[in-house]
């Protein structure tokens, strides 16, 4: 098991809730980026904390960015009076991460909820993660951002900018590198909470889709999932209101 490494985060939400939520971003992005998801449990009476992954934001530097690295350092991160979360959300990346760190650590969350989670990445979609992180890279001018998402929130063309800018460039390369195979499926089998996965729109671009979607929903009764018409793979900035709308639903 790789040494986890200590996480810094961000909040929204009374501390006393008895509702409490981790929310994990994908690669490239940072804990702020998932503010639109933790305003909206906030307002439902959450408690919601967001995580820098290791070699984001403000989080440590390290050499292994192996999933089963990101997965180590979130199965080490608990409520602050401890117990397990009452929910982990993950978006890609994070999604990914989550997985493993939820079947090797039964106890850390009750639920998952999984947004378009990177489970399996080969191929096509190795190439376009890869693509879609150097374009990002070469070009951290805001009005990039804006011209390639013209329909996000005006927050997160900042905020993509400032993830970028403070991500170790090197680290989101290593992640790709270091990750060959990147498959996370067997994790996927082992997970014993109640799982929700919500997937982009295929007839957009989603990486939990198809064949592999398919195969991890078979293979584990405890996974579900629904599509977010219409929304790319950053679903909760393409499409957020229906997006948290069917978060909060599988959180019910």
């Amino acid at each position: 098991m790789p040494t986890p490494l200590l996480l810094p985060r961000l909040a929204w939400g009374h501390p006393s809730s008895s509702r409490r939520a981790l929310l994990v971003h994908g690669l490239g992005s940072s804990a702020a980026l998932m503010w639109r998801v933790g305003v909206a449990l906030a307002d439902a009476g959450w408690h919601a904390t967001a995580v820098d992954l290791r070699g984001h934001g403000d989080a440590p530097r390290a050499l292994d960015y192996s999933v089963a690295a990101f997965g180590a350092d979130l199965a080490e991160t608990l409520p602050d009076d401890g117990g397990p979360w009452d929910a982990v959300i993950g978006h890609s990346l994070g999604g990914a991460a989550s997985t493993v760190a939820a079947a090797s650590t039964p106890a850390w969350t009750r639920r998952l909820v999984l947004l378009d989670p990177a489970i399996l990445v080969d191929g096509h979609d190795a190439a376009v993660v890869r693509r879609s992180q150097e374009r990002a890279f070469a070009d951290t001018r805001i009005e990039t951002v804006r011209a390639e998402h013209p329909h996000w929130h005006p927050h997160d063309h900042e905020l993509k900018v400032d993830a970028v800018r403070r991500a170790s460039a090197w680290a989101v390369e290593q992640t790709s590198v270091q990750n060959t195979p990147w498959d996370v499926r067997s994790d996927a089998a082992r997970i014993g909470v109640p799982t929700h996965v919500i997937g982009a729109d295929p007839e957009v671009y989603s990486i939990f889709t198809g064949e592999t979607a398919a195969a991890v929903l078979a293979a584990n009764p405890a996974i579900s999932m629904s599509v977010v018409a219409g929304a790319g793979h950053s679903l909760h900035r393409d499409r957020p209101d229906e997006s948290i709308r069917q978060i909060l639903e599988a959180l019910a």
